[in-house]
């Protein structure tokens, strides 16, 4: 059994450590709320670009005249990019995007195609890296707080690499963030965009929904002219549409890990508040032995001078 000192130590070290997992779960939902107010700030721009995205595309005559909106026929390279964070102590956010990243690569493998990785954070980056896995290119140092810059960052790269023809499809897999406590590991392709959901069957509404009825009807009748031509447009409209949905994922991965960290880091303080009640249980145990150990050793010095 430990002495009193040591079990005092671990007492002092637990606290220490629920000081500091408090701490930084107030940080986290500080931090949060501000995330999912960016999230709301963008979310009317991106629905009206996705919307007249949509309609440039269904005025177009042929689609496959804008490079970036060539849909390939065979696909033999896909690039992957895996959306994770800078730092850790954030539970399973970072594991189960390279759970889900590894387990995607082996379905694309299956299908006949090559895989080409790219990682959003350094803790994606290093673990495709010590799993021997080459990373195409990698972005961080600014998962906790993103910004527009480094979605368009990330889209340049992607967009030129599916033109030039390095890969024929773009994915993504990031945290979709839904409340604090839950997060959930998202696919979406990006590129081509014909399956994005965003033109043709499947795309959705504004407000996330296909419109049915009157709204369906009058949607089908309208008629818009564009200057310059649909093509034209498209050729700056798709870019545009896939930086913001990128800059989209990287603010809800962002508030993932937030949220996540908070929820971590609950736990922690929780669990710290447990061991401490078992040490103090324990230390009461050793004083009381301490305690009886020393009447054992009063009364048998007495009754050897009796």
């Amino acid at each position: 059994m430990a002495n009193r000192k040591e079990v005092t130590n671990q007492i002092n070290s637990v606290k220490n450590i629920r000081q500091i997992t408090r701490a930084m779960e107030m940080v986290a939902a500080a931090r949060l709320r501000r995330a999912e107010m960016r999230i709301a700030s963008m979310r009317p721009y991106a629905q009206s670009l996705r919307r007249l995205t949509r309609r440039a595309a269904a005025q177009s005559g042929n689609l496959n005249q804008v490079p970036i909106l060539a849909q390939r026929e065979d696909v033999k390279r896909v690039a992957l990019l895996l959306v994770t964070g800078d730092r850790g102590l954030a539970g399973a956010f970072n594991a189960n995007i390279l759970r889900d990243g590894l387990h995607r690569r082996d379905e694309i493998k299956a299908e006949g195609a090559e895989v080409t990785f790219f990682a959003v954070g350094r803790r994606g980056d290093g673990a495709l890296t010590f799993r021997n896995l080459e990373v195409k290119e990698a972005w961080t140092g600014f998962t906790d707080r993103p910004a527009f810059s480094d979605a368009r960052d990330i889209g340049e790269t992607l967009a030129s690499g599916y033109v030039d023809g390095d890969f024929d499809r773009v994915e993504v897999i990031y945290n979709r963030y839904v409340s604090p406590l839950t997060q959930h590991v998202y696919q979406q392709t990006m590129l081509p965009v014909q399956e994005a959901h965003v033109v043709g069957e499947g795309a959705e509404d504004e407000a996330g929904v296909e419109p049915e009825g009157e709204l369906a009807d009058a949607h089908a009748r309208a008629s818009w002219e564009y200057e310059p031509e649909p093509e034209e447009l498209l050729s700056t409209l798709v870019p545009e549409y896939l930086n913001t949905s990128l800059y989209r994922i990287l603010l809800e991965s962002a508030a993932s890990e937030l949220g996540a960290r908070m929820t971590a880091m609950r736990s922690a303080a929780e669990n710290a508040e447990t061991m401490i009640d078992d040490l103090t249980l324990e230390m009461n145990r050793v004083r009381q032995a301490e305690i009886t150990q020393e009447i054992l050793e009063v009364v048998g010095g007495a009754e050897a001078l009796g």
